[in-house]
C-alpha cells in the first residue's frame, strides 16, 4: 500500500466518525443555522465534524487546516511541507436542503499536492479513499464494512476486496458533464454549450459537494468544469480520489495541475476531466 498506509487509515476512521456526527443532526427534526461572516451557512453538525476529525488527527504529527478552523496566518502556514486539509461537512446547504449530497472531505498535502483524500457521503454510507502508490477506490457500505478498529488495522485487506477500484473506466454512454447544483455560474453555461456542439447530444448532472470530482474518478461523466468560486478544502480530498484514479484537475487559467496551502486560500477556477 504504500507510505500512507496508517495515515490513509486514520484519514478513513476520521471521516467515518464524523460522519456519524452528522446524521445525528440531520436525522433531528429542525436543526439551527447560522450565518457566517462570508454568509455561508453553518450547523452543529459542521462544528460536531470538526471536533470528531480534529480530535482522530491531532496526534498523526501534522497539523491541520479546516475550513472551520481555517483562521492560520499565511506567515505560520506557508512553512508547512505537509498538512491535512478538511472539510468537516462539505455542502452544508444540501445539507440544510437534506438532499444528503453532502460529505465528509480529509486530505493529506504534501509538497502543495493532495497525496491521500477520503470522501465520505453519510446519507448514502458511500467512501471513496484514496493514496498515491496506493490508487483510488469507492466502498459501498462504509461504516458497516469498516466496523471496528480492529478492522481497519487489517491493512485493508477485507476494505480493498469489498471496493471499487477506480482505473479509468467509463460506465456512461453520453458524453456527461457533472455541475454544481447550487453554483452554477453562466460561464459553465458557456463551457456546457460548447460540449453539445463537439459532443452533441450532452448528459448534464447536478450534484452538491466533492461528489462532483467522485463522479468523474468512478466513470459516471466525463468532465466536471468548476468555473465559479471554490476554496482549498472543498477540492483537496476529490482531486486525491480523481488524480491516483488516473484522471485530472487541471487550474483553467495556467493548465497546470491544482495547488495547495497558497496565500489565498480561494482556488482558481478548474476542470476535472479523464
Amino acid at each position: 500500500m504504500g507510505q500512507y498506509n496508517s495515515l490513509l487509515k486514520l484519514a478513513v476512521k476520521a471521516s467515518l466518525a464524523a460522519g456519524k456526527e452528522i446524521l445525528e443532526v440531520y436525522n433531528k427534526e429542525s436543526f439551527e443555522v447560522e450565518i457566517k461572516g462570508d454568509n455561508s451557512p453553518l450547523t452543529q453538525a459542521d462544528k460536531k465534524a470538526h471536533g470528531m476529525i480534529s480530535n482522530h488527527l491531532l496526534n498523526s504529527g501534522y497539523p491541520i487546516l479546516s475550513e472551520e478552523g481555517k483562521d492560520i496566518p499565511y506567515e505560520e502556514r506557508k512553512n508547512w511541507d505537509t498538512f491535512w486539509m478538511v472539510d468537516p461537512l462539505d455542502g452544508t446547504k444540501e445539507f440544510i436542503k437534506r438532499n444528503g449530497e453532502f460529505t465528509v472531505n480529509i486530505a493529506l498535502i504534501r509538497n502543495n499536492k493532495p497525496v491521500l483524500g477520503v470522501v465520505y457521503a453519510p446519507v448514502t454510507d458511500t467512501l471513496y479513499f484514496a493514496a498515491q502508490d496506493f490508487g483510488s477506490y469507492k466502498l459501498e457500505n462504509g461504516m458497516n464494512v469498516v466496523r471496528n478498529e480492529a478492522f481497519i488495522n487489517d491493512e485493508f485487506t477485507n476494505m480493498i476486496d469489498q471496493a471499487m477500484k477506480l482505473n479509468g473506466v467509463l460506465n456512461v454512454e453520453k458524453y456527461t458533464v457533472v455541475a454544481s447544483r447550487s453554483h452554477m455560474s453562466s460561464e459553465t453555461e458557456d463551457f456546457i454549450a460548447a460540449c453539445r456542439k463537439e459532443h452533441g447530444d450532452v448528459e448534464l448532472v447536478s450534484k452538491g459537494s466533492s461528489l462532483k470530482l467522485c463522479l468523474v474518478a468512478e466513470g459516471s461523466a466525463h468532465v466536471y468544469p468548476r468555473l465559479a468560486p471554490t476554496m482549498e478544502w472543498d477540492t483537496a480530498a476529490g482531486q486525491a480520489v480523481v488524480t491516483y484514479s488516473g484522471k485530472t484537475v487541471i487550474n483553467y487559467n495556467t493548465g497546470k495541475e491544482m495547488e495547495y496551502n497558497k496565500e489565498s486560500l480561494l482556488n482558481e477556477w478548474f476542470v476535472c476531466n479523464r
